[in-house]
This record gives structure tokens, C-alpha cells and sequence, in this order.
């Protein structure tokens, strides 16, 4: 798994690579945590275009990042998620409290 970071407009993009399981989550934690504390940034845009496969500990790892934004009165959006984990998403219940845009422009105008 690659895992970048950079902050655009207020926003921390964090575009990721790879799989996003149980064996690169805790580093997926590590990262984003510390560019969340580095920039002081509440609001966050995933972007998963690359991403092939998610299991629970991805979700899991992803959930804890949104319940840490919230509680900062922050927002958590995604772009370019795969079908497939697009799919995980919807069934695991994501989708009802982050929203999907379609292009990192068009969430960056509406966070």
C-alpha cells in the first residue's frame, strides 16, 4: 500500500494505493493521524482511487479517522472509490455518513 498526504484548500487529501487491510491498516492510523496533528486540518477527502480490496480493519481504520473528525466538528468525504469497494461501503453503512464526490475539484468546493 502508498499512502500520500497533502492539504489543499483546508483540506487534507489523502490518496491511497493498494489494499487497505488488516496488514497496512495500522500504518494507514499512523499516517493520517500525524498529518491530521501536523496540520491541524478537521476536514479530510479520501481519495481511493487506487485502492482494489477493503476488509473490516480497513473500514474499521477509516471509521475511526471519521469519529476522530466529528468529534473536531470536521468532515470526512470520499472520491473515486473502485466498484468494489464502493460496494463495501454502501453495505457496511459508510455511505450514510460520508459522502462521495465524484472528482477531488468538485468535494473540494462542497467541504
Amino acid at each position: 500500500m502508498q499512502i500520500t498526504t497533502a492539504v489543499r484548500r483546508g483540506v487534507l487529501i489523502v490518496n491511497i494505493a493498494g489494499e487497505l487491510d488488516m496488514h497496512v491498516a495500522d500504518e494507514f492510523r499512523k499516517v493520517v493521524d500525524d498529518a491530521l496533528e501536523k496540520t491541524g486540518v478537521t476536514n479530510m477527502l479520501l481519495n481511493l482511487e487506487g485502492v482494489s480490496f477493503i476488509d473490516s480493519s480497513g473500514l474499521g481504520v477509516i471509521l475511526g479517522r471519521y469519529k476522530k473528525l466529528n468529534l473536531l466538528g470536521g468532515k470526512m468525504g470520499a472520491v473515486q472509490l473502485q466498484p468494489q469497494v464502493e460496494r463495501i461501503f454502501e453495505l457496511s453503512g459508510l455511505l450514510k455518513i460520508m459522502k462521495l464526490y465524484a472528482t477531488e475539484s468538485d468535494a473540494l468546493e462542497r467541504v
